[in-house]
């Protein structure tokens, strides 16, 4: 619901907290008149413009791109003890090259997203592309300790744009009340493939060798190349003017709150920002972190649920779509804002709640998640179990059977929430409806890690592992999709800053837990490994509650924050 201080009448020009919109027209029949938000503007140019076909093509061509990065993490798993024979590399040093690896995705994209955000997000899939190419290469030709380190960091940092360039491109392209679906299906293309590429690889490694895993990574990466070269289009969007309808629809006016008013909206604001940041917030007309200002309130009079493209705008031709660069000048508000894009993460994490708790619920579960990859690759090939290299792959299709449930039910049914829960609130939606989602899956994420860890240090048969596994995937996919969805919703103008924050704490949990987890086991068992990592797990899970209940005032109370880097963003989409 709206706060208290805002009228959620037809006119009304109140200010509304970043992410709260107005989603659906009071009285529109059900499923009928969504708003769309973001606005899209009058040119066909604009991504969010582009038909269904031509979005679903290019995620398709994302989706691709991110499975086979998360197979290329993930693959060689399974091949430790081929390459522990072969090359004589101890299980420590195997498991310290994976660690490796989980300290250069945490690092990659906080060099490599101000790229994104400067010169688009087409020469960052091109280049992730071909350096994952010749990493396959190098890995196929491996021989010593030193190459594995350096392939797994080099790897690993490149590839790192997967866990933030993605919901980027999402946000790009698709409107709010689609994001849910498009969410879950990334996450669920990044966990299956994770699971999906071990199972490959141990069949691959019996049948033809554990070096073939690569060379046939060359292969696929190597049409990827002209998939993403000749297919992806760039999503990133500038529009040359503030326009939102075309030359032949009612002129509207677009009503702004002076900078007076702005102060004066969020005068109880006590986070503690500099008066530098006050001072910019204070003093601009141009709200273009505020995408959620309901300046229009009315769909039926201005037709704002459907777009009317302006015919005096050429189409880009196949070429122009395809050119490489997509350069966007800073915004007035800043001169350094390539550069500000490396630190400015660590301060939005460290001063909104919200994407704390993102960075906090996303690294307690994925790094949890890679303890249990790692051990499962350590235990059982080892007495009584005893599996190959193509037994330890099947022990993920537990995994990708559980995080494919867990999908099919999440995206259609947070989309479907939101809509009915704003249409009994006036229209109005706030983005911690989508967290009422999550509630259903909680107890699946202590009981799948339970079930693993106690049947694992238990030795007990197989299908305990392979159910505790199951169950945790159920768990972890709608949770992950979810608190991600949340804070796109939540913070778009800042997502990529936002994204760089949680995937440099996802991976400073994993690469902490794996680092330790030879010692730490050797101390406490692997039992109380496992239990001492899921009770941390669900003392942040805990905390949804309060952002169900408080995330709303957490936003309001951030909102000149998010104005401050709102306005240090690149020009991009000229929002009202």
């Amino acid at each position: 619901m709206p706060s208290s201080s805002t009228n959620t009448g037809t006119n009304s020009t109140s200010l509304w907290p970043p992410g709260t919109v107005r989603l659906e027209e009071t009285g529109a029949s059900a499923g009928q008149d969504i708003i769309l938000q973001p606005r899209p503007t009058d040119d066909p140019n604009d991504p969010l413009n582009w038909p269904l076909w031509r979005k679903y093509l290019n995620l398709g061509l994302v989706c691709f791109w991110v499975a086979m990065v998360a197979e290329f993490i993930n693959a060689s798993t399974p091949t430790w003890g081929p390459m522990n024979e072969e090359l004589g590399f101890s299980y420590g040093v195997l498991n310290d090259s994976y660690a490796a690896g989980c300290a250069a995705l945490g690092l990659g994209s906080v060099l490599l997203i101000p790229f994104a955000l400067k010169f688009g997000r087409r020469p960052l899939y091109i280049f992730s592309t071909v350096v994952q190419f010749g990493m396959s290469i190098w890995f196929a030709k491996m021989q010593t300790v030193l190459d594995l380190m350096l392939i797994n960091i080099l790897q690993c940092f490149f590839a790192s744009l997967a866990e933030s360039i993605v919901q980027m491109t999402i946000a790009d392209v698709f409107f709010v009340h689609q994001r849910g679906r498009m969410n879950t299906l990334y996450v669920w293309v990044w966990l299956l493939a994770t699971y999906l590429g071990p199972l490959i690889a141990g069949y691959v490694a019996k049948g033809q060798g554990w070096r073939w895993i690569w060379w046939w990574n060359v292969i696929i990466f190597g049409i990827s190349i002209l998939f993403v070269v000749f297919g992806y289009e760039e999503t990133k969007y500038s529009s040359p003017a503030p326009t939102l309808m075309a030359s032949n629809t009612p002129e509207i006016e677009i009503r702004r709150p002076s900078g007076s008013a702005l102060a004066k909206a969020f005068s109880s604001e006590k986070t503690g920002m500099a008066e530098g940041e006050k001072s910019k917030v204070r003093e601009t007309h141009d709200l273009a972190g505020f995408s959620s200002i309901p300046a229009i309130e009315s769909a039926t009079a201005y037709n704002i649920t459907t777009v009317t493209i302006n015919p005096n705008i050429p189409k880009k031709t196949y070429w122009e779509r395809l050119a490489v660069f997509t350069t966007t000048p800073p915004s007035s508000e800043t001169t350094d804002s390539f550069f500000c894009h490396m630190y400015q993460p660590l301060i939005l994490l460290a001063t909104i709640p919200a994407i704390a708790y993102a960075a906090l619920v996303y690294g307690i579960l994925v790094g949890l998640g890679d303890v249990m990859s790692t051990t499962m690759s350590t235990y059982l090939p080892e007495p009584p179990y005893n599996f190959t290299t193509d037994q330890v792959g099947l022990m993920h299709l537990p995994r990708m059977i559980g995080v494919t449930i867990g999908a099919l039910i999440t995206g259609p049914l947070s989309d479907w929430w939101i809509v009915y829960i704003s249409r009994r609130r006036g229209g109005i939606y706030d983005p911690e409806v989508r967290l009422w989602c999550v509630i259903p899956f909680l107890l699946f994420v202590p009981a799948g890690a339970l079930l693993f860890g106690i049947g694992l240090n238990n030795q007990l048969s197989w299908p305990v592992i392979a159910v505790g596994l199951a169950l945790y995937n159920i768990g972890v996919t709608p949770i992950n999709s979810l608190i991600i969805t949340y804070l796109t919703d939540s913070y778009k103008e800042i997502i990529g800053d936002a994204l760089v924050g949680v995937t440099l704490i996802r991976n400073a949990f994993s690469t902490a837990f794996i680092f330790a987890l030879t010692p730490w086991i050797g101390r406490i068992g692997l039992k109380y490994v496992l239990v001492t990592i899921l009770l941390i797990a669900c003392a942040i899970l805990g905390l949804f509650g309060v952002f169900i209940r408080h995330g709303k005032a957490f936003r309001e109370r951030t909102a000149p924050r998010y104005q401050y880097y709102a306005l240090r963003q690149y020009k991009g989409r000229s929002l009202i």
